[in-house]
């Protein structure tokens, strides 16, 4: 599986409490399609609006198992689409995260395909400036470096430093077995009020 196991398997939200840093993107940067989710390391794309060229270099270029994490200032084109999720999946590319806008999301969604973007548009895009690959990119108010762990799912995206990625996912499963003990009291029918101090150690 790897990948630190898929991230364990957590949420964005208890990946990003359990960092205790600011890892989680705009929640403006949200799924294309319901229960598409986001898991790999990061290669960045500094692209420019409006212009989709790098994102083709960055197909090319990406390692099997690895996440685009685009830059396009947010702009409001569809700067990827079916053809591109194609050549993507064919390269065994995980996924797409990009500050700017997507389309084709029904042919995407059908292809299984996760992308995370700021929005939606049809318009369609030139192919001018070449980009940069692999330089740090600010995507949903954070900055990106390649290789940073991406998870994204329906609550958000998170983007959590190379370096620190082991620390954070064990405090992320202590995180998730204190949860259990503290729902399974609750099951046994006490209050969250009784629990508010056990809550609030696991940031709930």
């Amino acid at each position: 599986m790897s990948t630190n196991d898929l991230a364990r398997g957590h949420s964005s939200a208890t990946l990003s409490e359990a960092s205790g840093l600011p890892v989680a993107l705009s929640p403006r940067i949200r799924p294309l399609w319901p229960g598409a989710r986001l898991c790999g390391p990061a290669f960045t794309v500094q692209g420019a609006g409006g212009d989709n060229l790098a994102l083709h270099h960055a197909v090319l270029e990406a390692p099997p198992g690895s996440v685009l994490v685009a830059d396009v200032g947010g702009a409001r084109f569809g700067h990827w689409g079916e053809i591109l999720t194609v050549a993507a999946r064919q390269r065994e590319i995980a996924g797409l995260l990009i500050d700017g806008g997507v389309r084709d999301a029904a042919e995407i969604q059908a292809l299984g395909f996760p992308v995370f973007s700021r929005n939606n548009a049809i318009f369609g895009t030139r192919k001018d400036f070449r980009g940069v690959l692999g330089r740090p990119v600010t995507v949903g108010g954070v900055v990106v470096h390649a290789g940073d762990l991406v998870v994204g799912d329906l609550d958000g995206v998170v983007a959590l430093p190379a370096s620190d990625t082991r620390p954070i996912l064990d405090r992320a499963d202590a995180r998730v077995a204190h949860e259990r003990e503290l729902m399974e009291r609750l099951r046994e029918g006490r209050s969250t009020l009784e629990l508010h101090d056990g809550f609030e150690a696991a940031g709930r």
